[in-house]
């Protein structure tokens, strides 16, 4: 019997990213056979955002690309975006098959029910499972270690489709991260939807936050690995953590907490947990600490109610701070949510003027960063990337870096000297 054949793409988060290769791990076990986009499959799968405007926008594109590729393609709809998709009229017109947060990873059990259901759905949350990506030919491992939110960020639908904050297990966490340094992993990333909340549930605060984590994982961790962490909240940045990243040898210094406003006035209106003061403090305290650290942020320009003069509050702080990137999002209008009712909205042209404006300071900020450390001596882990005749990597400090390229150079960590800048803001760099 001929293999089924199945294509699988994914939007969004690095939390996404984790869970669509733990999901396309399990088909593949059961004998499915993997092909890329655009090439015939019997079964194709998005795992979908509904963060921004854009990710859904491009989710119908596909899903309209897919059809004219193969009109009997059997479509799967999976993630964050079914909790709102499935309430839409006609939507099973095109998708045979729509699965939630909790219900994707039993994806196999429904895809044997799919010769006697033509379209189902099933929609339900509040659960747990912990996943990875992995991919034996890569570098770099997403592991998700938490899932959900308990903060109600009034522009922010991802509580109402992902659930109460829930944890991974610390022994599992240590656990798996043994298992892919065994893989020749070399890089893990840290994922959950509000990282810095693990260990809490609901409001209840327990001593199993993230720090202990990151203790034990000091403790029990010895392989040649680094660990890196994603996104975390400024209210959740404490001493401790920042401290004990300065002294690992385990941990990188890199820190991405997102502003989202330089507006105190916003940050209310956006229901977010801290003032620009706080986030200054903040970001200084890292560089005091650790000079050399990476610090990076999100901002959301375009909200409800930002008048010119909210929006330059943004820009000079963003403009004073010592950031390596800034990541800038235009406002997005999401169903059920506080500010899909504010008034006071904001032109999409003028949203997309500002972002503008935000990205080119971005550029000018990481053209600065690199400029900050050349000539300086960093750790490279270097890629199987190949591009130019360069073989890529990334510094601790998160410094894209390259050299001519040398296959014996993929997936080790290499002392280097980083000697030039290009266009690109990408670092050449010598082996010391």
């Amino acid at each position: 019997m001929e293999k089924l054949r199945f294509s699988f793409i994914t939007y969004g988060c690095k939390l996404n990213y984790s869970e669509y290769s733990t999901i396309k791990r399990n088909l593949l076990n059961l004998g499915y056979q993997y092909v890329s986009w655009y090439t015939f499959a019997n079964i194709y799968i998005i795992n979908s955002c509904s963060i921004t405007e854009n990710a859904e926008k491009d989710l119908f594109v596909f899903i309209r690309k897919i059809k004219k590729i193969n009109k009997k393609a059997y479509i799967i709809l999976l993630g964050c975006f079914t909790h709102k998709l499935y309430k839409t009229e006609n939507i099973l017109k095109n998708v045979n098959l729509i699965l939630g947060t909790k219900d994707k990873f039993d994806l196999p059990y429904y895809l044997k029910l799919k010769n006697k259901n033509k379209n189902y759905i099933s929609i339900s949350k509040n659960y747990y499972k912990s996943s990875v990506s992995l991919d034996e030919t890569r570098t770099r491992s997403f592991l998700k270690i938490q899932d959900g939110c308990d903060y109600k960020c009034s522009y922010c639908p991802i509580p109402n489709f992902r659930g109460r904050s829930r944890s991974e297990n610390i022994s599992n966490i240590i656990k798996t991260i043994k298992k892919l340094a065994l893989l020749n992993i070399k890089e893990i990333v840290l994922t959950g939807i509000n990282l810095g909340n693990f260990g809490n549930f609901g409001f209840n605060k327990t001593k199993y936050d993230l720090f202990y984590l990151f203790n034990q994982m000091e403790q029990n961790l010895t392989a040649n690995i680094r660990i890196r962490i994603s996104s975390i909240e400024p209210n959740l940045l404490n001493n401790r953590i920042i401290s004990l990243i300065s002294k690992s040898k385990l941990f990188v210094p890199h820190f991405h907490f997102p502003l989202q406003s330089g507006s105190n006035y916003i940050l209310n209106k956006m229901k977010r947990r801290y003032n620009v003061k706080r986030y200054i403090k903040n970001v200084k305290k890292i560089l005091n600490i650790i000079p050399d650290a990476c610090v990076g942020t999100d901002i959301i320009v375009g909200f409800p109610g930002e008048k010119e003069a909210n929006f330059l509050e943004t820009y000079k702080l963003l403009k004073s701070l010592e950031l390596a990137y800034i990541q800038v999002f235009p406002y997005s209008e999401r169903e059920n949510t506080d500010a899909y009712f504010m008034k006071e909205t904001i032109p999409k042209i003028m949203r997309s003027k500002r972002s503008k404006i935000i990205r080119l300071l971005s550029k000018k900020k990481k053209k600065n960063y690199c400029l900050k450390h050349l000539f300086k001596h960093y750790r490279v882990l270097f890629e199987k990337t190949k591009k130019n005749g360069y073989i890529f990597g990334f510094t601790d400090t998160y410094i894209s870096s390259k050299i001519k390229w040398k296959p014996n150079l993929i997936k080790k960590f290499k002392a280097v000297k980083l000697i030039k800048i290009d266009n690109y803001n990408n670092m050449e760099c010598q082996i010391l």
